[in-house]
């Protein structure tokens, strides 16, 4: 058999993109950078980067989310932190051109956190900031006023993609937990629901399924009145993490 020869394979790049999403103001909201260098300066784009030499997938794509959020992959094997969020690998795109620089594969991943702050930019971003969802994924002028230009590369598609995860995910598993705080009521619950999936749930039958599936919450001993009105009971996240039966997402 002939020695291998990797001078006979075309070289290409690696990275990681990041679908970073949020409950901001009731919405579902994705992390985007304005690009500070070519190719597409100038426009948003989802955070990440080149992955290191030294480094796999999953260490990449956490050092990003580290970089742009200062949040921590969360290690389901391990107690929940305080900074964490919740990091799972979403698609790998290679399109021979879509990057013009040279031929680029990129490992996107979706990441889910609670309301977070201002981002920062790293990187080669100049600026970053938290869009809707619903603004991104529709040419016209975002709610902010700015014209909605397409994302950079296939950041639309992967945005896309990562979103219709999140919608799919949080009607068989736990998932929408990772959006809330350590303590959170059903209330809080069913409006990350409602912005996932971006419709209107009746309080009360919500309230009956996620209260009655096995596992799903757990009472964690306190109340809070910071939705105003009659205080409302505290759950964290159970040991569930699939559900039985599933929250089935509403017909539109």
């Amino acid at each position: 058999m002939p020695p291998y020869d990797p001078s006979t394979f075309p070289p290409f790049a690696v990275t990681v993109d990041l679908v970073v999403l949020t409950v901001r103001r009731h919405a579902l909201c994705a992390l985007v950078v304005r690009r500070g260098e070519t190719p597409f300066q100038g426009r948003w784009a989802l955070p990440g980067g080149f992955v290191r030499t030294d480094e796999d997938l999953g260490s990449a794509a956490a050092r990003e989310l580290a970089e742009e959020t200062g949040l921590c992959a969360h290690d389901p094997a391990k107690p929940a932190a305080g900074n964490g969020a919740h990091l799972e690998q979403l698609a790998t795109y290679g399109d021979p051109a879509r990057d013009p620089r040279m031929r680029v594969v990129s490992v996107a991943h979706l990441a889910l956190a609670p309301d977070l702050p201002a981002p920062r930019a790293g990187g080669d971003a100049n600026s970053a900031r938290w869009a809707s969802v619903e603004d991104l994924l529709r040419p016209g002028t975002g709610r902010e006023g700015e014209p909605a230009t397409p994302l950079a590369f296939d950041h639309a598609r992967i945005l896309a993609d990562g979103v219709e995860r999140a919608r799919s995910k949080i009607e068989y598993s736990s998932l929408a937990t990772a959006f809330c705080p350590p303590e959170f009521t059903v209330g809080e619950l069913r409006r990350v629901y409602e912005a996932v999936w971006g419709v209107v749930l009746d309080p009360r039958n919500f309230h009956r399924k996620v209260t009655g599936t096995p596992g799903f919450l757990v009472p964690s001993g306190g109340t809070t009145t910071r939705q105003g009105g009659r205080p409302a009971q505290l759950f964290r996240a159970g040991a569930a993490t699939v559900l039985n039966p599933p929250m089935l997402r509403p017909e539109v």
